[in-house]
């Protein structure tokens, strides 16, 4: 049976759809009220073990019907596979009831404690919690990685494809690094969802870039502060030699936040806070 691990608002899915009667059976409303949209593409899947490369124990976002879940088994990691539709649950945990590769855990994968052991997060999510996901693993001390099929814009965002850096990402930078694999197209998704997505990789690093988590971040949060405009206005409020940090970083003096490149925002925490 699947374990019962809490309840909550979330699935594995993108699309969050209008609830409904109307003779649709208890899977139809739950599909609807859970946003459940499948991976059903082995193409995708393929390209999801690829990019994810899983070894050792893995947790799995959303299982949904078990087809990511399974091929990350197969692929030689041990999943623990979180969903709270309790009849998928239900049946993916029979289904793999004699599996010991798979536990199946029914409940809100944002609400589970992280692992202490090494442990790599692994799944197709929703787009309306994928903030709240990403920010879960970011947080997790003992994450080695996360692979997740997010929104292809959202995952552009994140790792600069538009030539903008996002709060999200430089302020994680010196701990994650952030890229952008395979699109996967709307068409691999069972109901099909409104846009394509797109793989993300977040990889923690070796050894971090910065040995003052706070200062860094305090350096980052006010240059995206907004104050006066330009990167150089917002931290000339709080720390001298800033153009000197500027010049060193390769930034022009007008640079509007979002154009700087993370490593140059290490270079200027080396400058500025050291």
């Amino acid at each position: 049976m699947a374990q019962n691990f809490a309840h909550g608002n979330y699935s594995h899915t993108q699309k969050k759809a209008r609830t409904g009667k109307g003779g649709r059976t208890s899977a139809d409303r739950n599909r609807r009220t859970l946003s459940q949209n499948f991976l059903v593409d082995r193409h995708a899947v393929d390209l999801m073990v690829k990019a994810a490369a899983p070894a050792g124990l893995v947790l799995e976002p959303g299982t949904g019907e078990g087809v990511l879940t399974l091929a990350l088994a197969q692929a030689g990691a041990q999943v623990v596979g979180y969903e709270i539709d309790p009849r998928l649950a239900g049946l993916l945990a029979a289904r793999t009831r004699d599996d010991p590769r798979i536990e199946v855990v029914r409940g809100d994968f944002t609400r589970a404690r992280a692992p202490r052991e090494p442990f790599a997060v692994v799944g197709n999510i929703p787009y309306s919690i994928t903030s709240k996901i990403v920010d879960w693993c970011l947080r997790a001390p003992s994450l080695t990685s996360a692979t997740l099929l997010t929104q292809r814009e959202y995952a552009r965002k994140r790792t600069g494809d538009y030539g903008r850096w996002s709060l999200v990402t430089v302020e994680s930078w010196p701990w994650f690094g952030w890229r952008l694999g395979d699109t996967v197209g709307r068409e691999a998704f069972r109901p099909v969802p409104a846009v394509d997505s797109a793989i993300l990789r977040i990889e923690r690093r070796p050894e971090p870039l910065v040995d003052d988590p706070r200062s860094y971040r305090q350096l980052v949060e006010l240059g995206f502060g907004g104050v006066g405009g330009s990167v150089r206005a917002s931290l000339r409020t709080r720390y001298d030699g800033v153009d000197a940090a500027l010049d060193a970083a390769g930034v022009p003096r007008d640079a509007v936040v979002g154009y700087v490149h993370p490593d140059q925002w290490v270079t200027l925490w080396g400058r500025l806070c050291r």
